[in-house]
């Protein structure tokens, strides 16, 4: 049957309000699920954003909000089925947002990063190095979006290094060399063998670091590793004067990323201590900086009513996530740790970073490392081991915490 004009025009508009009412519904989701997150209210956050998903499936935002909130509870090593469960969610939701832009540059780095991570949490090496491997075609696959991502750069650098690294201590250790003792290595067939094996691992490594300092001079990060790099490359050298040199090339290395460091440190405003600049939701699995941001702006309509929440939500949980910063105010008991001589002897520092779980007693139950240079991680963590917290409470009851602890070592120590 024919519809006459009007009724025809009247057909459309009510069309026309449906997919605006729709619109304004899956936006109103999606800022409800950013406020939660903000508030580390993750389970709230992730119905939130489904809500946002199923009204707009199409839509790259609420996809990236979904995904990052996942990503952002997952726990590099930690085992259980519900860690393992947000893992495999959050690279399913991110490769959904690259089935609907190939090109999104926030879901490529943040893939690069959580495959990085899993690997940081892997304890047998073979599967290491291939997740390692993952990691780098996904910082490649960066590239090609952006070819001036620096942080791309830095992380394939990163990654050469950890494979370099080791080879390289596992030598040292077969030729009952200690960390601090002068090079070369010993052994001229050990040497030949590091040679044949890690010189592209070496030479690809540098590169990147060095496109990372082209596009960014001032980056200190990607000096600290070059510096690694070099003085690590020493111990191949067939000569004393050959290994002096390198060791000295290193040594400028440090110098410049230390007076970056100063500079930088000058140039700090107090004003970003009142008005910082509010993190990237995306979390970050390198040290030395993070890696992109979701995206640049959510959309401001006014969120709805919220839904009727069940009564398991009143429900004293086992376990809850504490911030770092917020951790820190019931710190009661703090062993330093001690600074590694072989890490000062090669001005080597930085921030080693674990996820923790603090008892009802306020005791360290468990540590796992996300990121930080080997030769400070087993000195933080026996420090880390000993320290205590006030219990914390949640309606009366003690509950165990999830937590973030840093741990920094500079040279003044």
């Amino acid at each position: 049957m024919r519809l006459s004009l009007p009724a025809a025009l009247l057909f459309t508009l009510t069309l026309s309000a449906q997919d605006s009412s729709t619109a304004e519904d899956w936006r109103s989701w999606l800022n409800r699920g950013v406020e939660a997150f903000k508030s580390a209210r993750y389970q709230e956050a992730v119905e939130d954003f489904q809500k946002s998903v199923y009204l707009r499936p199409n839509e790259v935002a609420p996809h990236l909000y979904l995904a990052t909130t996942w990503m952002t509870q997952y726990i590099p090593g930690a085992v259980s089925a519900e860690n393992l469960d947000l893992q495999h969610k959050a690279e399913a939701e991110f490769s959904l947002v690259l089935q609907l832009d190939p090109q999104d540059l926030t879901a490529l780095q943040s893939l690069a990063s959580l495959f990085y991570q899993e690997a940081q949490g892997m304890k047998n090496s073979d599967e290491k190095l291939r997740k390692l491997d993952e990691a780098a075609s996904w910082y490649q696959r960066v590239l090609t979006v952006d070819p001036r991502d620096k942080a791309a750069y830095y992380s394939l650098g990163v990654i050469d290094w950890v494979k370099w690294y080791a080879g390289w201590i596992g030598a040292r250790s077969r030729l009952g060399m200690r960390p601090e003792q002068p090079g070369p290595l010993t052994d001229a067939a050990v040497r030949q063998d590091l040679l044949a094996h890690y010189s592209p691992i070496i030479a690809d490594g540098i590169a990147n670091l060095e496109k990372a300092l082209e596009i960014d001079p001032q980056y200190d990060d990607a000096m600290a590793y070059m510096n690694l790099f070099i003085r690590e490359r020493a111990d191949l050298r067939d000569t004393q004067e050959e290994y002096r040199r390198d060791v000295e090339t290193a040594d400028q290395w440090v110098h410049k990323a230390l007076e970056t460091k100063r500079m930088k440190t000058r140039s700090f405003s107090p004003s970003q201590l009142l008005y910082p600049r509010e993190a990237p939701v995306q979390g970050t699995a390198l040290a030395g900086g993070i890696i992109g941001g979701i995206i640049g702006s959510v959309p401001t309509a006014a969120p709805p009513a919220p839904p009727a929440p069940s009564a398991a939500r009143y429900q004293t949980p086992q376990q809850i996530r504490v911030g770092g910063n917020v951790m820190q105010a019931n710190l009661i008991r703090r062993v330093e740790p001690l600074y590694p001589d072989l890490a000062r002897q090669a001005r080597i520092q930085g921030v080693v970073r674990f996820t923790a779980t603090i008892g009802k007693d306020g005791r360290i139950l468990n540590l796992m490392m996300i990121s930080g240079h080997p030769l400070l991680i087993e000195s933080a963590r026996q420090a880390v081991s000993q320290w205590e917290y006030k219990p914390v409470l949640l309606n009366g009851e003690p509950v165990e915490v999830l937590t973030t602890i840093d741990v920094s070592f500079t040279l003044s120590q």
